[in-house]
């Protein structure tokens, strides 16, 4: 038996449970079978194999080559796949619950449809990667490289992308609230009719990125340079906050935070006024008058 087939049977106990009696062929480049992956196969090379909605569950793959792998519909449940390599990987439609991905290669890997929930993205390469119309919420992609990555129509909402390289990165449509972009590059990046509300961007270069009807309502801008940024306008920064460090196009300006945090510092406008108390209920008639006989 090949290093291969001994990783894969040590992978899964239950799996001749799941399978049966079908056999698969070590050699055999069709692994769709082996459905349900569990244990260690760090350095496995699965490159190019059939794993439709297989199911890795606190399985450990770390530096797995699975270059070109069909993994659409998979799921990752707390599993490590840490500097593995999924370059042009088919992962359309899968899930990642708490899974550790920290500095693997997705470049040009199609992930359109991903849903993630705290799934640890850090380090990662996603050059040219497909997210669109993902679900990324609370992902960690500090310092994930994104250039010329596609997001449009995803969801990173409470997502952590600092120091990410988002140059040429498609955001358009995306839900990008409460997210922190601190440091992030993203020149000459698509946010058009993003939402970054309540996000912090600070000291994030934004030259040459299109803005047009994005919403910046409570987004804190400090030190953030937009210059050449094209479809900002006054009506976009006056629901902003950020300091005389913010670098805007010409004739555009920001009010300071005051030193309040980002969700907060919108309680400095005027607050509207409280509704009208509601009406006294009506008394109640009066009991009718008995009869004189």
């Amino acid at each position: 038996m090949s290093r291969l087939g001994v990783s894969i049977a040590a992978l899964t106990l239950s799996l001749a449970a799941l399978t049966g009696p079908a056999q698969a062929s070590i050699e055999d480049k069709d692994v769709a079978k082996l459905t349900s992956f569990g244990g260690m196969c760090a350095n496995c090379d699965l490159a190019g194999r059939k794993l439709m909605n297989a199911k890795f569950t606190g399985a450990t793959f770390v530096k797995a080559i699975l270059i070109g792998a069909d993994l659409r519909g998979a799921m990752f449940y707390g599993s490590n796949f840490g500097a593995a390599d999924l370059s042009r990987a088919d992962l359309r439609g899968a899930e990642m619950r708490g899974a550790n991905f920290i500095g693997a290669n997705f470049t040009d890997a199609r992930m359109s449809g991903v849903e993630s929930s705290g799934a640890n993205l850090q380090s990662t390469t996603m050059v040219r990667v497909d997210l669109s119309s993902s679900e990324l919420h609370g992902s960690q992609l500090i310092g994930a490289n994104l250039t010329k990555a596609r997001l449009s129509n995803a969801e990173l909402t409470g997502s952590s992308l600092q120091g990410v390289n988002a140059r040429d990165a498609d955001f358009s449509n995306s839900d990008i609230n409460h997210a922190n972009l601190t440091g992030g590059r993203f020149e000459g990046a698509n946010f058009r009719n993003a939402d970054l509300t309540s996000s912090i961007l600070r000291g994030a270069i934004f030259t040459g990125a299109d803005f047009r009807n994005a919403d910046l309502t409570m987004a804190v801008l400090t030190g953030a340079d937009f210059t050449g940024a094209r479809g900002l306008d006054q009506d976009q920064l006056d629901e902003a906050c950020g300091d005389g460090g913010v670098r805007l196009p010409s004739g555009l300006t920001v009010r300071p935070c005051n030193g309040l945090r980002g969700a907060h510092f919108m309680l400095l406008r005027e607050m509207p006024k409280a509704p009208p108390a509601p009406p006294a209920p009506p008394a109640a008639p009066k009991p009718p008058k008995p009869p004189k006989w």
